[in-house]
């Protein structure tokens, strides 16, 4: 039985998707620009920093690669990079369950692409055109890849800037990466009763550990936390 509305993928979907992107824009360039001052100021290279954000395209675990990166390397900062980064990203096994039945008909190739592209911000826009009736897959496509020209092109003058400024803190750099993850999860609240509590409860453990315990352990417990939480609270709605 075919469907009424049969999948496509279209350069006029990947325009409605890079359309999509453009509120969100204006934020992920000042969030690329702190990386690469923040990469700068860690002693990267230009090429390794566009390389990373081109490769990675991973703006939080870059981030928090950043805050953990070494002089000299050893097998446990090895471990604990990979460790705390896996758990950062984390969330895109639920994303990626969560779209899935919308992709299911298209073709491995171009679903792998769409996928490599895939952000918090281009997933958001994307589930948001399927729950609408949108069947154009290249609206993922067509956000990511403007999502990843901006976020490579943006961290190349950050990183000149980051050269330029010995101390990022000066000017609220630091702050960037909080007020991005606090604004991308607006769209995620669902009420107190259904998101209050494995956010409250990630929020105190994450405290507690790291009140308690050196390193970046804080960053793990407090997702597991939270994910426990959420596995087992009853969705009143």
């Amino acid at each position: 039985m075919s469907s009424p509305n049969p999948s496509t993928f279209t350069w006029q979907g990947a325009l409605i998707g890079a359309r999509m992107m453009m509120p969100v824009l204006p934020g992920l360039a000042v969030y690329a620009l702190a990386f690469g001052a923040a990469s700068s100021n860690r002693g990267l290279s230009l090429a390794e920093t566009a390389a990373l954000s081109g490769i990675v395209f991973a703006g939080a675990s870059q981030m928090v690669a950043l805050e953990i990166w070494r002089d000299s390397w050893t097998p446990l900062t090895l471990l604990t990079v990979a460790v705390v980064t896996a758990t950062v990203n984390a969330r895109f096994l639920l994303m990626g369950a969560a779209i899935q039945p919308w992709l299911r008909d298209l073709h491995p190739a171009r679903k792998a692409i769409g996928l490599f592209f895939m952000a918090d911000a281009t997933w958001l826009v994307s589930t948001r055109y399927a729950e609408g009736g949108g069947r154009d897959h290249a609206v993922l496509f067509g956000a990511g890849i403007l999502s990843w020209i901006v976020w490579v092109a943006a961290t190349i003058p950050g990183y000149v800037a980051g050269s330029l400024v010995a101390e990022p803190r000066l000017y609220a750099l630091d702050l960037v990466m909080p007020v991005f993850f606090a604004s991308m999860a607006v769209p995620l609240w669902r009420g107190m009763r259904v998101s209050g509590a494995p956010w409250l409860v990630a929020a105190v453990v994450a405290l507690a550990v790291q009140a308690i315990l050196p390193g970046y352990a804080f960053i793990v417990a407090g997702a597991l936390a939270g994910a426990l939480t959420g596995a087992l609270q009853r969705d009143p709605g």
